[in-house]
């Protein structure tokens, strides 16, 4: 009877144990400190990558996606309501290859799109996040932090993420 009383308290703190650890919160995903190029060919660290304390969103693209492109092309249309409103930065990073990098500066200034836009040829960014298809979007809070992600688009993926940006502006 002992040993059955013994086996019920240390299986009891076992998994209390357990719950405990699994409760604790995980760390966040940072952005990491990786080198790309932006569209003048410069070297420019992520680390680097600042909003004074506001959102950041990260949006990887590439000129042969066609829902990256409409996906940019509807954040260009709010993105001036969305930076009066929030403050946010939106940065576009393009993940074609050395071979087509040179079609996205000519390809963007066609669009005149307003927010930041990186290459990463060599796509150390895009497997430093676990990106395997854009679109993918990333929401960064104050801290550098990974806060909210989402691959893929349809039409009206933006009304989410721009709930997200509130979230982010309102704590």
């Amino acid at each position: 009877m002992k040993k059955s009383f013994l086996m019920i308290i240390m299986l009891a703190i076992g998994i209390f144990s357990i719950n405990f650890l699994n409760s604790a919160e995980p760390k966040a995903k940072k952005i990491p400190a990786v080198k790309i190029k932006d569209l003048k060919g410069a070297r420019v660290s992520t680390a680097d990558f600042d909003n004074n304390g506001k959102p950041i969103v990260i949006n990887f693209w590439a000129t042969w996606c066609k829902p990256c492109i409409l996906e940019l092309n509807n954040l260009h249309e709010i993105y001036p309501q969305w930076q009066k409103e929030t403050g946010v930065k939106i940065i576009a990073v393009s993940v074609d290859d050395t071979r087509n990098s040179s079609k996205v500066a000519p390809f963007v200034r066609g669009r005149d799109w307003k927010y930041e836009v990186y290459l990463d040829e060599n796509s150390d960014l895009r497997r430093a996040l676990n990106v395997n298809n854009p679109p993918h979007t990333f929401l960064i809070n104050a801290e550098g932090e990974v806060v909210w992600e989402h691959n893929g688009y349809a039409a009206g993926d933006e009304k989410e993420l721009y709930e997200q940006i509130k979230k982010l502006v309102k704590k």
